[in-house]
């Protein structure tokens, strides 16, 4: 069979190439393609024909290579084409695999993985910075370091991106979080209650709080933790800073009605605690008799700053 009469499409002008002469590019970034969109592109090729010309350069007699346009050869086979027209081009393997990268990032159905593939590609193939990659695709620079970062998370949540069942701002945040398995719990949470990419953010400094180690206090401040917890009927936690002359300390709630009680508890009643943090914590028991019947039996009587 004659594949093409090559002349005109040499030229730059397009010309009919037998779609069973051409042959996929195998630096392709796209991994999936869309059942409904190409159905829909096959509709259209039915009703209008191929208007945009595919790009090939030649592989061997007879043969060509796809440049750009997989998914308008995947159409046309779909509604029996046994011709589409094409422009011939003539590329280093370089340049070919550039082009083929490029022309695919500048398309809107890439998912964020792939696209991410594709930035990772750019660069480590022709050695480019994100900033020369950003330029080339007609990208920011933040936008393609973001995309890249995406390739760092598990494969089952990358999978999930590919799928859209995430999308890439809620699940650029998973990023921050310190361990595969956290990040995996933290992605399911976010798909089955379908959170906002703004949740998604608060979800991630939350567990971050929770995943960040405290050391542990010492008996005194121990003491005085479960005292207030004992008078609050909530977890407590108190944290010193340097010289142990400042600090924090942190109530926990749950509900908006346990807040309210927690700050009735506070501004109604009295927390009699003594916060020396400096003090020395001395058992009743072991102080001489003579120092004991000094003891005035207060609410310290288990413990004494004597």
């Amino acid at each position: 069979m004659v594949a093409v009469d090559e002349s005109p499409a040499e030229r730059g002008a397009p010309a009919e190439i037998a779609v069973e002469c051409i042959v996929p590019n195998p630096r392709q970034p796209r991994q999936t393609f869309d059942e409904q969109g190409l159905a829909a592109l096959a509709d259209s090729i039915r009703q209008h024909g191929l208007v945009q010309p595919v790009v090939v350069q030649k592989a061997g007699p007879g043969r060509y290579e796809l440049i750009a346009g997989e998914r308008r050869l995947r159409a046309a086979k779909r509604c029996g084409l046994k011709t589409v027209p094409a422009i011939i081009r003539s590329y280093t393997p370089d340049e070919a695999a550039e082009i083929a990268l490029i022309e695919n990032l500048q398309r809107q159905d890439l998912d964020a993985i792939e696209e991410g593939m594709a930035y990772e590609r750019l660069m480590k193939d022709f050695g480019l910075t994100q900033e020369q990659t950003a330029q080339k695709v007609g990208k920011s620079r933040s936008h393609v370091a973001n995309m890249v970062r995406l390739l760092q998370l598990p494969a089952d949540i990358k999978e999930w991106i590919a799928a859209g069942r995430l999308s890439m701002g809620q699940a650029r945040p998973l990023l921050q979080l310190p361990s595969a398995k956290l990040q995996r719990e933290a992605a399911l949470y976010i798909m089955k209650h379908e959170l906002s990419a703004r949740k998604a953010e608060a979800l991630v400094r939350h567990l971050m709080t929770q995943a960040k180690p405290r050391p542990e206090p010492d008996a005194h401040v121990a003491w005085l933790q479960d005292k207030l917890k004992m008078a609050l009927g909530t977890d407590v936690a108190i944290q010193l800073g340097k010289g142990r002359k400042k600090g924090k300390i942190e109530i926990s709630f749950s509900s908006e009605a346990e807040f309210e009680r927690l700050m009735f508890e506070i501004s109604e009643k009295p927390i009699n605690i003594f916060l020396d943090f400096n003090a020395v914590i001395v058992n009743l028991d072991s102080l001489p008799p003579e120092k004991q019947k000094f003891c005035n039996n207060c609410a310290y009587a288990e413990f004494c700053w004597c």
